[in-house]
């Protein structure tokens, strides 16, 4: 028996186990703790249970060969069951008493080094790549040489191109990552809108404002649920979302649409529904951006905003919907680079950095216990105030509370002076301590101290799923809001469709009866193309027009003829939140804007000085744009530029949804909060019998 290679291996499987000191076969697997059984200790169960049937000896056995072999079959009954649970199995998020003894355990047993490597979190970047390509093993070694505990899981990204993965790929990659670590590693993401934020053929949601314009709280719940089980499946355990910011500056330029709206009961109503059903389907969740972002003019990622609200308007706004999400069992808090003169008049401090923020107010007087994280230390509103010492930063903000340090601009200089730090005893090892058990035991109750890997095979059943797409599209129509409407135009009409033709033979004509002026801020992307085949569907001799702030001069005067000669005009003004975007105009002046102040809103301009009646704008973003443009006759929010926002604007302008949303901010000498013109579904020939207006 022991000859035969099949019944060896098992042999030495059992055995092996019995004496809790199973190994690796590769020396990827050689430091990391795990209970994977590897294909020798599946493939040859069956095997060695038939070798076990033999004719039965008439030599008695002792009693320890009887215990043994008790002790070998139970294990061939039991270790099936067990190596069918080596992947992930998301559930609501929980520490149990086993999860808390390895979190202890692991510590006691981290070199300081290690401990200050779990603290860090860089970017990787979701992609395929060859286990040989240089860029994962530099990756690999960087995770291996600094000890890294977390990953910030995004894609590749070119101004203004990102390119987004599959779900395959990214899973693949994080996997190998996994296997490739000593501890499991907490990977995050930054899924505002979903996973299709990053990954193709997930559910498709909106930005966070047009929930609130919808209104429906089991809405955000749902968005939370169906972004947990999608973002598990790829391996992907924390979101930095959701937004609890209340956005009462219409000036923001990196805010705006990310928030649910700017009363503070209705976002922190959203804030916690988002959590509820996200942390029972097994991802942590992360309010932020404290002590709240939304009452800026400055996007952090260029230079220091400023929050300069007293103490009573801080905690009745910017702080309500944080004492909602902590109440709520929110896993962690995202601290902003923003000044706050209020909480800490000392200017060289952001609230990153500020003792009196992150641990005077979160943590003691509001109490809360779980993860602080810091916003990216890499944007401009920190590394401007650290350009002499990049290294010190991630000090300072560990120092004044911070459990994890996201994106330091410099990876090595930043871990050096972690190391030194905790040597010198400026941060003692107990403070150090203090955050390295709370990231192990975040880890513990996702259950990755168990299973680390996520099933590939799982991918196809539940990324995607036909009923959270429509569950998608379902809550950005409900969203779409009507703020204006002269009672002439809308809904547009249908004109039949136009036989296709063979293929590569088809010539398509356009006409300017139906024109769509599409305004993005940059027409090599994908922008609006979505809306101009769903328009196409409906006319398809319809005229569309891209425009970007580039071209816009130029092509100005064809635009105006077309408009001129048009029955009808739709213009669709696609803007939203950019992070460091510098209008060229302003390059010499670090300032990012949501405004349409460049050529292309001179155009819009003209646009309404020829035709205000029959032009109908669509803002696909940001609401407030339409400010700067009081002649606007017709005026339609979608409050977000994704694929399914573009389908309901389209739906909404040929009456095939009702229209039901209202605004949940002021948008100044427009309309209110709470305004919007309800619309029941009509036919273009039905006209305007069926309105009502709240």
């Amino acid at each position: 028996m022991i000859a035969d290679p099949d019944a060896s291996c098992a042999s030495r499987d059992i055995f092996g186990l019995m004496s809790n000191n199973l190994r690796r076969s590769s020396t990827r697997h050689a430091n990391r703790e795990g209970h994977d059984f590897r294909s020798c200790r599946t493939d040859h169960f069956a095997t060695f249970a038939a070798r076990l049937k033999v004719v039965p000896s008439p030599i008695l056995w002792h009693p320890a060969q009887i215990a043994v072999s008790v002790f070998v079959l139970t294990c061939l009954v039991l270790l099936p069951a067990a190596a069918g649970t080596k992947y992930q199995q998301p559930g609501p998020i929980h520490l149990d008493r086993n999860g808390q003894k390895w979190a202890e355990r692991t510590l006691h047993k981290l070199s300081v080094e290690e401990k200050v490597g779990q603290l860090f979190m860089p970017w990787v970047r979701a992609e395929f790549l060859n286990v040989d390509d240089p860029e994962y093993l530099r990756l690999r070694d960087t995770m291996l040489k600094y000890h890294i505990g977390s990953l910030a899981m995004t894609v590749p990204f070119e101004p203004p191109f990102l390119y987004k993965s599959q779900p395959y790929e990214a899973a693949v990659l994080l996997n190998r990552l996994q296997q490739d670590s000593k501890l499991p590693l907490l990977i995050a993401a930054d899924f505002e809108r979903g996973v299709t934020m990053r990954i193709n053929g997930a559910t498709s949601f909106p930005h966070a404002m047009a929930f609130g314009a919808a209104g429906k709280l089991e809405y955000a719940e749902a968005f939370g649920r169906v972004t947990a089980q999608e973002s598990r499946a790829i391996g992907v355990h924390w979101n930095f979302f959701p937004d609890a910011d209340v956005n009462s500056n219409p000036a923001n330029p990196i805010i705006n649409t990310r928030s649910f709206g700017e009363d503070p009961q209705q976002v922190g109503d959203m804030v916690t529904a988002y959590i509820r059903g996200a942390r029972e389907n097994g991802m942590m969740t992360t309010a932020k951006h404290f002590p709240g972002h939304g009452d800026i003019a400055t996007d952090s990622h260029l230079g220091v905003a400023q929050v300069t609200g007293n103490m009573e308007r801080l905690q009745g706004t910017e702080l309500a919907p944080f004492r909602k999400a902590i109440a709520d069992g929110v896993d962690s808090i995202m601290v902003a680079h923003v000044t706050v003169p209020a909480l800490d008049p000392d200017p060289g401090h952001v609230a990153t950095t500020s003792p009196p923020i992150v641990t005077g107010l979160l943590k003691n007087q509001l109490g809360f216990k779980g993860i602080v994280i810091t916003d990216a230390l890499d944007m401009g509103a920190l590394t401007r105030l650290y350009s002499h010492d990049l290294g010190r930063e991630a000090v300072d903000a560990f120092k004044a509370g911070s459990d994890v340090l996201l994106i330091p601009a410099d990876l090595d200089a930043s871990f050096q002076a972690m190391v030194k730090a905790v040597h010198s005893g400026e941060i003692s090892e107990a403070r150090l301590d203090e955050s390295v058990l709370k990231i192990l035991e975040a880890k513990a109750s996702l259950g990755l101290h168990k299973n680390r890997l996520v099933d590939l095979d799982r991918l196809s059943d539940i990324v995607g799923k036909p009923e959270n797409i429509a569950l998608g599209q379902r809550i950005s129509d409900d969203s779409i809001t009507l703020v204006r409407d002269n009672n002439t135009l809308l809904p547009l009409k249908k004109t039949g469709t136009v036989k296709s033709g063979l293929p590569y033979q088809r010539q398509e004509e356009t006409s300017d009866r139906v024109v769509l002026v599409i305004f993005s801020e940059d027409v090599r992307t994908a922008t609006g193309r979505t809306m101009e085949r769903q328009i196409r569907s409906r006319i398809p001799d319809a005229n569309v027009i891209y425009l970007d702030p580039r071209i816009a001069g130029a092509m100005s005067e064809g635009v105006l003829k077309a408009v001129d000669q048009a029955q009808s005009v739709v213009a669709a003004v696609f803007m939203v939140p950019t992070p460091g975007k510098i209008p060229k105009a302003d390059t010499d002046n670090l300032k990012n804007s949501v405004a349409l102040q460049d050529a292309s809103g001179l155009l819009l301009q003209n646009i309404l000085d020829h035709a205000p009646q029959k032009t109908v704008v669509v803002a696909a973003g940001n609401p407030y744009f339409a400010e700067d443009f009081p002649a606007i006759q017709n005026y339609i929010c979608t409050f977000s530029n994704e694929t399914v926002s573009e389908i309901s604007a389209i739906k909404a302008l040929f009456g095939e949804i009702a229209i039901r949303g209202h605004l949940p901010v002021t948008i100044p000498n427009i309309a209110v909060r709470g305004a919007g013109i309800e619309r029941a579904t009509q036919n273009a020939s039905q006209g305007d019998q069926n309105a009502s207006t709240k």
